[in-house]
């Protein structure tokens, strides 16, 4: 919805908040800086502060528009001569409750300020940053010239956490009781929530958004009955459980909680069968083992586990976009007596004088009313991490900030989970970590950074040959997705170029890749998520688009992708070698991963992180009870998924595939099982 406030209903309020508004800037001097028209705005050459008081505008309404994170902000300013005295903002397309609902407070500070650079709003940075590109684009068009926004002083030390909100007793005017209150619905609220109320509680779901958001196509298991399938005709998928313990283990560096491993371990296929037989027993819905640990006889430095589990429509239900997992899930829910409130958002969590939780306070995004929620055997946290809030990350993770390239695919979670948890007394992990897939892309003229807007390229995982912007080789590029970017994290503006050739179909099939990324059937005939061909024309859309070069040289393609041509063509024929040699004596990556770049058109593109979520969050024991910062159990509180801590640190270990799914969803079963039987 567009946000419109006009500078006469503004100027209203200026008389009881002159303080306040004075430190915005419109009681002094503001500064705005702009270059004659024609120079490069960009790059601040020739830019001189100007005070706004002496800009003159040609007066009319003027839009404009720029990326935010997940559309196009547009913003519509209307001038008189010398001033700006409406603005609108449609954020509409923005993440509802991050980016979408700041369009209000944006309009007034542009109005206070009489200026495009004004401060953002904590949380929605990218959405904001937005608004003020397009916000000096109107003002250029109304002023004649080209006006820049000022870069903002970045800051890893400012009060991300806060303090609880105060919300006084008369504006709560909803009560409701339940028995096993679930916050958030995804992928642990579903299973949460199912589980629960299967056990015969009362359960009710608050979600934040509209509807409630879905599981992913991957779900991690040891030990479900389809393993065990597989396992009688293919005895290499068998897993050994504590030398999975002991590589989740290394994964982490060690920062993590191994009784919480061994949960998932033991009971993560139980989980699975459940999940399965829910799904089949509709009739629309089969599962599938991905059976594939990749090319066994020429193994590489890191071992793949076969966990991924993957739901699939049956042939009858394929055709029909009405039915999805949400739909289904929410049929057995409806059965089961689930309550909802959607558009409905945790404001803070209540606890009783002994700090026992009882409840929470929500706020109604329809009305904006508050509303009570008691629950009498606990609340269970499914929020999601803080991806999205881009205080938070630049507090707590400001390395992955430089490493992701924006794409409205990712996270939409702003950490208002975690922040809730540690209000109450909970304990946040030691050490974070992101899960981050090198599955974005940007320009040739861009480099990765959170503020660089990209597209969605599935090819980025195939160990192709890989540059930095040096045009040089700087690692094994096969391996686990996030060893590839904490590489790239070491080079020059934390980006790299993919680098293939005509026979890359050929070559992603050898590579014999597993999870997510294979572009080919399992070898037991399970479907992958993604085919090649589907794969490619997205790669030809990027094409188009200007993202992905393709040249019929060598010497071309280095000079679109905008880097040393001599080096890179150096660093082509060293590959070159080492692939013929069929050693790789540089990096050492596997014989059969060692495919050349010697056959046009060869295709090259700019790499970065896709940041799918945190997973660094609050502390959990074995029964998921939240932990407070001395590890004592919070009674009455209780977490699952990327809101919690104590699995992952330092790095994803995507080569168990669904890990991350798989955890959050046989947590969030664990936890219902035990609320509900209080």
């Amino acid at each position: 919805m567009a946000n419109k406030i006009s500078r006469r209903t503004f100027v209203k309020g200026l008389a009881a908040g002159a303080a306040s508004v004075a430190a915005l800037g419109v009681l002094g001097s503001v500064e705005m800086k702009y270059s004659a028209e024609g120079s490069d705005a960009g790059s601040g050459a020739g830019t001189i502060p100007v005070p706004a008081g002496n800009m003159s505008y040609t007066p009319g309404t003027y839009s404009a528009s720029a990326k935010g994170i997940a559309s196009d902000v547009t913003v519509t300013m209307t001038f008189d001569e010398t001033s700006i005295t409406d603005v609108q903002i449609d954020v509409s397309g923005e993440t509802p409750d991050i980016g979408g609902k700041i369009g209000d407070e944006m309009s007034q500070k542009i109005l206070a300020a009489q200026s495009c650079n004004v401060d953002g709003v904590s949380g929605a940075t990218v959405t904001a940053d937005a608004i003020k590109a397009a916000a000096a684009d109107c003002i250029s068009q109304a002023s004649g010239q080209t006006v820049a926004v000022e870069e903002a002083q970045e800051s890893a030390s400012s009060d991300w956490l806060g303090t609880a909100p105060e919300i006084a007793e008369a504006d709560i005017t909803e009560t409701v009781d339940t028995e096993v209150l679930v916050v958030g619905c995804g992928t642990g609220g579903w299973i949460t929530a199912m589980t629960a109320a299967e056990e015969g509680a009362k359960v009710l779901v608050v979600e934040k958004r509209e509807t409630a958001t879905g599981i992913r196509e991957d779900i991690g298991a040891i030990n479900s009955k389809l393993q065990q399938e597989a396992i009688q005709e293919k005895p290499e998928l068998a897993i050994d459980k504590m030398e999975a313990m002991q590589e989740l283990v290394r994964y982490g560096a060690g920062y993590v909680d191994s009784d919480l491993i061994r949960v998932w371990i033991n009971e993560s296929g139980e989980m699975v069968d459940w999940l399965t037989d829910l799904l089949e027993k509709t009739g629309n819905y089969y599962m599938s083992l991905e059976g594939g640990i990749g090319n066994t006889a020429d193994p590489g430095r890191d071992k793949a586990y076969a966990t991924g589990h993957s739901p699939h429509k049956t042939e009858a239900a394929a055709k029909d976009d009405a039915i999805t997992l949400n739909s289904t899930f929410q049929q057995h829910c409806d059965e089961l007596g689930v309550e909802w409130k959607l558009s409905t958002s945790l404001v803070k969590l209540e606890q009783d004088e002994n700090g026992k939780v009882t409840g929470i306070i929500a706020q109604d995004g329809n009305d904006e009313h508050y509303i009570r929620i008691n629950a009498s055997k606990g609340v269970i946290i499914c929020a999601g991490g803080y991806a999205c809030n881009t205080e938070m990350m630049q507090a707590l993770q400001p390395q992955t900030l430089e490493m992701k390239i924006n794409y409205s695919l990712g996270s939409t979670c702003d950490g208002s989970g975690i922040k809730a948890m540690m209000w109450a007394g909970a304990g946040l992990d030691p050490t974070h970590a992101s899960m981050m897939f090198n599955r974005c892309c940007c320009l040739p003229t861009e480099t990765a950074g959170y503020k660089t807007n990209g597209k969605w390229f599935w090819f980025g995982e195939q160990p192709f040959l890989k540059v930095n912007l040096n045009g040089k080789r700087f690692c094994n590029e096969s391996g686990p997705y996030e060893f590839m970017l904490h590489s790239m994290e070491m080079q020059p503006y934390h980006t790299y170029c993919d680098i293939f050739d005509a026979n890359n179909k050929q070559y992603a099939e050898q590579f014999d890749e597993v999870g997510c990324c294979r572009l080919f059937p399992f070898p037991n005939g399970a479907a992958s998520n993604m085919g090649y061909d589907y794969v490619w024309s997205k790669n030809e859309e990027l094409i188009e688009a200007g993202y992905l070069q393709k040249a019929n040289t060598l010497e071309e393609l280095a000079e679109k992708l905008n880097i040393p041509v001599d080096n890179f063509v150096a660093t082509v024929n060293r590959y070159n070698e080492l692939c013929a040699a069929g050693v790789d004596e540089d990096y050492g990556k596997e014989r059969h991963r060692l495919t050349p770049v010697d056959t046009a058109p060869f295709y090259g593109i700019r790499t970065g992180a896709w940041h799918l979520t945190t997973l660094n969050g609050c502390r959990i024991n074995t029964d998921m009870q939240v932990l407070d910062t001395n590890g004592e159990p919070i009674e009455g509180l209780y977490a699952t998924g990327d809101c919690t801590g104590g699995m992952f640190a330092t790095t994803y270990p995507n080569l168990f595939t669904g890990l991350a799914c798989g955890r959050t969803m046989t947590f969030g079963r664990h936890a219902a099982k035990l609320v509900a039987a209080k």
